[in-house]
């Protein structure tokens, strides 16, 4: 009996035992060390607010086009019976060139009998003159006193003079229709398209073709309201005072660039885009009095920016970071986050335009903020690596040349 009340004591006293040692050695451990967390501030870029004065540049985009097109029609009956080899489509001429010669013959026939009506005109004229004086002789012969109109071939000679005149007339006529067979360009120009050909009977106001005058190129650029606040577009002026316009285009894998002037406005707001048009001019678009840069041909897509007024102290800022209500968000001299209302002058797709409402000490904040709770402290990206370089520059100096120390081990 007793042994068998042993083998049960025994592993009960070994399980007290261990629980026994367990609580010791866990009562003589250190209980965790309490640490307050700490949470770092805000970390943002912010950018020193500095004003400057500067020159507005509208930008806006256009197509050029030629100022002056022409369709050229016939003005004479008949058959073509020479073109000109620079009238084909893109060929070059110059002001008076004959690009197309109608048949002549009949038109030179006309003018002779003109001629020959006139000359027979103006003999009957002459023969009439001197029947007149004959009769003013023979009158004061006779008798005294005024002759009588008819008595002195007056009526018989101002027919004479009106068909002299319509003679003359008749032979101007034949003339003009004599030198419309030949069709010559009114400007120095280039041929967009040529509707005729050798051979071709063309009869009065056909089309012969279509020109472009190369004096003068056109770009009709749509404006704002808000872009022609700045912009000072004279209507009478001299060329020298109209705003700058400069024009740029890639060209056969070049960036090319060319200059104009704003030369007026069309007056009248498209009723769809709400946009007026400005029209600039460049001279010489082709190049062909000058061959310093690549021409600018008639159809080419082109980027302008337009000079325009000058502005005083602005602050220049990426248009994402004016928020609602004009407000911007900036660093204080103590490093925390504030909200400042500021007057836009003037904003576009890019960029605003901003003057006042800073105070001193302000630094504009360029990193995006998410809900951003005005009166937080926040670090600037700037102060933190300014501090670690000076800390740098503080560990070089104090750190031992080792050469030096290498040197007097070797000693």
């Amino acid at each position: 009996m007793k042994s068998k009340i042993k083998n049960y004591l025994v592993p009960i006293g070994i399980f007290l035992a261990g629980i026994l040692l367990f609580v010791g050695f866990s009562s003589m451990k250190k209980p965790p060390e309490k640490k307050e967390e700490t949470r770092l501030s805000m970390l943002v870029n912010a950018a020193p607010i500095a004003f400057e004065d500067l020159t507005y540049r509208i930008k806006t985009q256009g197509t050029v086009k030629a100022k002056l097109e022409t369709n050229l029609s016939s003005e004479v009956n008949g058959r073509i019976v020479a073109v000109s080899d620079v009238f084909v489509e893109g060929g070059f001429f110059n002001e008076g060139d004959v690009l197309v010669k109608v048949e002549a013959f009949d038109y030179l026939t006309n003018v002779k009998s003109a001629e020959a009506s006139l000359a027979g005109a103006q003999s009957a004229l002459e023969e009439e003159k001197a029947k007149g004086r004959v009769a003013a002789e023979e009158w004061r012969s006779f008798t005294s006193g005024q002759a009588p109109e008819l008595g002195l071939r007056r009526p018989q000679l101002a027919s004479a003079l009106a068909n002299v005149r319509s003679a003359e007339a008749e032979l101007e006529r034949a003339k003009r229709d004599l030198s419309r067979t030949e069709i010559r360009a009114p400007y120095a120009g280039m041929v967009k398209t040529r509707n005729v050909n050798l051979g071709q009977f063309i009869s009065k106001g056909a089309s012969v073709g279509v020109i472009y005058g190369t004096d003068v190129a056109e770009v009709r650029l749509p404006l704002t309201d808000n872009d022609l606040a700045f912009l000072q577009i004279p209507e009478h002026t001299t060329n020298h005072s109209k705003p700058d316009v400069i024009l740029t285009a890639v060209v056969a894998g070049n960036m090319m660039q060319w200059n104009a002037k704003l030369v007026r406005t069309e007056g009248v707001l498209d009723e769809r885009s709400r946009v007026i048009y400005a029209v600039a001019e460049i001279n010489d678009p082709y190049q062909r009095e000058s061959k310093d840069k690549e021409p600018i041909r008639f159809g080419r897509f082109v980027q302008a920016e337009v000079v325009g007024a000058s502005t005083s102290q602005v602050l220049v800022i990426a248009r994402h970071l004016l928020l609602i209500g004009d407000e911007v968000l900036v660093v204080d001299n103590e490093n925390v986050l504030q909200l400042r209302k500021v007057d836009v002058e003037r904003s576009d797709e890019r960029f605003a335009y901003v003057r006042n409402g800073f105070s001193e000490g302000d630094r504009l904040i360029t990193s995006a903020v998410s809900n951003p709770l005005i009166g937080t402290l926040v670090r600037v990206s700037s102060d933190i690596e300014k501090e670690a370089l000076a800390d740098k520059s503080v560990a070089d100096k104090a750190a031992p040349d080792t050469a030096a120390l290498s040197d007097s081990a070797k000693e």
